[in-house]
């Protein structure tokens, strides 16, 4: 046990002094500060854009003075997005009308699209505030720092369609207004009558967010250390280090020393990176309720994780030779880390599902579930987490003693990579 204590105190001291280590330390807690400053001032810098011309063609005769403007209130009040509207009509609209020299205009103005002189070109048929006409929004190679304006202008003609709507209706648009607007408030309350408080937006957001984030975390930390696992296995059994170390202990103590070693440097660097996110929510106004409860099986958890994926890191190094080799075996482990990422969001909905709580339980996705499930609000009964936990430590076990043999036999094999039915072999040996 001593000389695994020595071996993982070299590898944290080792990885911990250099340059690298110290600067991308650092470098996220910056980043992640910079981040919550940037979003806070974005909203207070106006953007600019080019003016955007957008055409339209109204059939109805109605609404073009309306959606005009609305578009003149808007370019006063955002003078750096400007939309600039044209009113092509139609000469269907002479009586009487010549359905020809209607689709004549659309065909002009798709040409006008064409050519670049406007951005969108929109039609309104004439049945639309009586009947089930629509407008139609052509644009042609339109840009993304466009589309707020042709939104803009939609929003624009649904507003003035509403409005005839609302007058061949003989409806107060005052009192559609005031049906329509609804305020509400979202208060959280506390443990006595007298603690609440008013739960903004931001606050829902980052209470949504919280879930994921531990699921991110220990995501980062089992690819982020086991990348490490994998160069430091590699680069000291090609430079020949390893001979020199196994005269001195074990392969399995060389094993558990470096996990250990690589899993105390993970911690450190989550927990920094936790504090320094915290600190930033706080610093924005926004409180976070993270108990200790949950902080308790986040660490669980995490160690258990990076111990069963960092020893079958581990075993994968000892049978490569370049880090080149180990992409190939690599990525299944990415896969099963990174489906529960995907699927995040659909697990937050039903952190009771039957699916969701098999998963929760089942190594190896379960480092990653159930700390989800437990910051998502559920209630876990605690025999579904000392089920989940001890499932994790038995899977934990088994996988550091079988990837202790691979470990033994490929940390001094060099050349080409063995077989999958070599390694079956060492494994039914001894």
């Amino acid at each position: 046990m001593r000389k695994i204590f020595e071996i993982a105190r070299r590898e944290y001291m080792d990885t911990v002094k250099t340059r690298t280590f110290v600067l991308s330390l650092l470098f996220t807690p910056v980043l992640i500060v910079g981040i919550g400053f940037f979003t806070s001032r974005i909203s207070q810098v106006e953007g600019g854009r080019p003016p955007v011309k957008v055409l339209v063609t109204d059939l109805t005769a109605q609404l073009a003075g309306e959606i005009e403007a609305a578009t003149n209130k808007h370019n006063e009040s955002n003078p750096k997005r400007q939309i600039i509207f044209e009113s092509l009509p139609a000469v269907s609209l002479v009586e009487p009308p010549v359905q020809d020299d209607a689709n004549a205009v659309e065909e002009h103005g798709r040409g006008r699209l064409r050519s670049g002189e406007a951005e969108a070109y929109i039609v309104i048929d004439a049945n639309i505030i009586s009947g089930d006409g629509r407008m139609y929004v052509y644009t042609y190679k339109s840009k993304p720092n466009m589309m707020d304006a042709t939104w803009a202008v939609q929003e624009f003609i649904r507003n003035a369609v509403i409005e005839q709507r609302c007058k061949v209706q003989n409806i107060s648009q005052k009192l559609l207004d005031e049906i329509r607007n609804v305020s509400i408030e979202q208060v959280e309350i506390g443990e006595t009558a007298s603690e609440q408080r008013v739960q903004s937006q931001g606050q829902n957001t980052v209470k949504m967010m919280v879930p994921f984030f531990f699921m991110f975390m220990i995501y980062m930390g089992i690819i982020g250390i086991g990348q490490q696992m994998l160069s430091s296995v590699i680069e000291e059994k090609n430079s020949r280090i390893i001979e020199m170390l196994l005269s001195a202990v074990s392969p399995f103590e060389l094993m558990a020393g470096k996990i250990f070693g690589l899993g105390a440097i993970g911690l450190t660097i989550i927990g920094l990176w936790t504090a320094v996110s915290y600190g930033s929510v706080l610093w924005q106004g926004i409180s976070v309720d993270i108990g200790g409860k949950l902080l308790l099986f986040f660490v669980i958890y995490y160690i258990l994780g990076f111990l069963l994926f960092s020893s079958l890191l581990a075993a994968i190094g000892s049978v490569c030779n370049t880090l080149k080799e180990t992409q190939e075996l690599m990525m299944p482990v990415i896969l099963i880390l990174i489906l529960p990422m995907i699927a995040w969001f659909k697990l937050v909905q039903s952190p009771d599902g039957v699916f969701t709580r098999v998963l929760s339980i089942v190594p190896p996705v379960s480092p990653l579930v159930m700390p989800l499930r437990i910051s998502a609000g559920s209630n876990v009964g605690i025999i579904e987490i000392l089920a989940s936990v001890g499932l994790l430590a038995a899977s934990v076990l088994l996988m550091m003693w079988l990837a202790g043999k691979i470990f033994r036999t490929g940390i001094l094999m060099y050349g080409k990579r063995p077989s999958l039915r070599e390694i079956s072999r060492w494994l039914r040996a001894s």
